[in-house]
């Protein structure tokens, strides 16, 4: 049967035995508010007369005519009590809710769906800590006649079940409420061997079950400040008028010209086509050689070009063989690209992008970052803060090389003028002498990608690198150069001349040709800074990095 609830602008569907809610569009709203129909589902071909719920749907179809709202209650209320056996999925309370929003009323009767943390059971009462994701906390459900439920005799650390109770004032220390049972159901059973039991796991072990180690506070709350990073990025760019784009994944051309690419291929290893001694890539699927793209820049350059402020949030790839805490073989970029921008235009969007994204994590994620301050790294939230008040400080590549060379420091790393800097060197910068986040720009050219804009001295580009304390640099940009003679002679420069996959690239440069500037931040790597976590592999749910793709 289908009615409609009007109230609500919701749709419900009762098909047998199940109940079903489904969102309406404005459009099906007004047109099914001005013909209201009823349709009919049963097992067989009995006619209706002889189903044994007639006089309910009579009477239901009835009162559609007079109050669909009220209708559709009384159709649930009854269904409810002698027919409906179904999930509670919809008219579950989230722990959040109870916990952390307080906005659960004391007495209140409701559903938990979670993941039992333990179950303790003694002679008069039971204990069953859950917990469903939304939060750090748990819930902890109370059964004061354990003899009743012989069910507790199953339920074990890493069970799936479903509570129905009371929400009461909770008699222990440590928690403000709890729930006084009043049904318990199994959903998914565990057995002795979950390998999460309630003892401290190292961080190495539980990367060897990437698949389960979510249900870790330590990995719930990774998850949870990624959910709400996330989100933060989409709503700074779309408040300040940005236009959210997707770039190709496959391409033929590397933005960073480092090489480390992986390669796009449909062609049979066992027999791979030969042309003049080299790979016949035109028998290939896509007719050239193609490479998992390592960023989007290139072409968010032209989308910018056409509609102004762009952005993109997307996967990128390198084949880099680094095994390192700080590298990844897949990983996310953050690529916002404006036209009508210089270097200092892009330099302010940095700066206040950052502060943005921390300012959000504190904010909205008070009760997970709370955990990351106790366990995780203890001074994070107050680097962050100092982050969010400081005025980054701006110098050229020309002053850091002389402040790192009168420092006097015993460095790993040479320092010189034409070289890049190095972590060591970002942090000297950053933790000693500033004592707070250094945007550097103006680069060597030799040192920097082709299409950076060349400075009036011949030797430097508009590059910019944003470094904060604790790891160096964060952010990487640059004005491009838009200037087509000056772009293919670094092209030239860079070996890259007359290549025709770079053709539409330069194109942008042949016909209406504006200033614009752009930068990536890796998500992880913010992700990473924000929690004060060591590891890119600790990020990443399912982390894939040199001879590690599992799951």
């Amino acid at each position: 049967m289908e009615y409609i609830d009007f109230a609500r602008k919701t749709k419900l569907f009762l098909v047998h035995d199940d109940i079903y809610l489904r969102p309406m569009s404005q459009s099906q709203y007004l047109r099914q508010r001005l013909i209201y129909t009823v349709q009919f589902f049963t097992d067989s071909n009995k006619p209706i007369r002889d189903h044994p719920t007639l006089f309910l749907r009579q009477i239901a179809i009835l009162l559609c005519w007079i109050s669909c709202h009220w209708s559709m209650i009384i159709v649930i209320a009854a269904y409810v009590e002698d027919e409906v056996v179904g999930m509670d999925y919809k008219f579950r309370t989230r722990i959040s809710r109870i916990l952390l929003d307080d906005s659960v009323p004391i007495e209140s009767e409701l559903t938990v769906l979670g993941w039992v943390r333990t179950c303790r059971v003694s002679k008069n009462v039971a204990f069953i800590e859950i917990n469903d994701g939304s939060c750090l906390g748990n819930i902890q459900a109370v059964i004061s006649e354990p003899d009743k439920f012989p069910i507790l005799d199953s339920i074990l650390s890493g069970a799936s079940v479903r509570v129905k109770g009371v929400l009461i004032p909770s008699q222990g220390k440590g928690q403000k409420y709890e729930i006084a049972v009043g049904s318990l159901d199994m959903v998914g059973e565990a057995d002795s061997g979950f390998p999460l039991q309630k003892k401290r796991h190292s961080l190495e072990f539980l990367r060897e079950i990437a698949h389960l180690r979510p249900r870790t506070n330590t990995f719930g709350a990774v998850n949870r400040v990624q959910s709400k990073i996330s989100y933060a990025i989409h709503k700074y760019y779309q408040d300040r008028g940005f236009n959210y784009v997707h770039t190709p994944l496959i391409t033929a051309s590397d933005a960073e010209g480092a090489g480390d690419l992986f390669h796009v291929s449909s062609l049979d290893f066992k027999n791979i086509p030969m042309k003049d001694g080299e790979v016949d890539w035109d028998a290939d699927f896509f007719g050239s050689q193609t490479f998992l793209a390592v960023s989007g820049q290139l072409q968010a350059e032209s989308l910018a070009c056409a509609l102004g402020d762009v952005y993109t949030f997307g996967p990128t790839f390198r084949a880099e063989n680094s095994n390192t805490s700080r590298h990844a073989s897949e990983f996310w970029m953050i690529e916002p690209e404006m036209a009508w921008a210089e270097l200092n235009d892009n330099m302010d969007l940095a700066e206040d992008f950052l502060k943005y994204l921390f300012r959000y994590a504190l904010d909205e994620c008070a009760d997970d970052m709370a955990f990351f301050s106790q366990w995780i790294d203890k001074g994070i939230s107050k680097v962050l803060e100092g982050i969010i008040s400081a005025e980054f400080e701006r110098i050229t590549y020309t002053e850091a090389v002389k402040i790192l060379k009168d420092s006097k420091e015993s460095f790993e790393y040479p320092v010189d003028w034409g070289l890049d800097l190095q972590s060591e060197h970002e942090r000297y910068l950053t933790e000693k002498k500033f004592l707070k986040p250094v945007i550097v720009y103006d680069f060597p050219e030799k040192i920097k990608p082709f299409y950076m804009r060349v400075n009036d001295d011949g030797k430097t580009v508009r590059a910019m690198d944003v470094l904060v304390p604790k790891v160096g640099e964060i952010i990487g940009g640059s004005q491009r150069e838009e200037r087509l003679d000056v772009l293919l002679d670094r092209m030239k420069k860079k070996g890259l001349e007359g290549l025709e996959e770079y053709e539409w690239y330069v194109d942008i440069r042949r016909y209406g040709t504006v200033p614009h500037a752009g930068f990536g931040l890796g998500f992880e790597r913010a992700v990473m800074y924000v929690t004060g976590m060591s590891n890119i592999r600790d990020i990443l749910p399912f982390p894939r990095v040199p001879r590690w793709a599992k799951f």
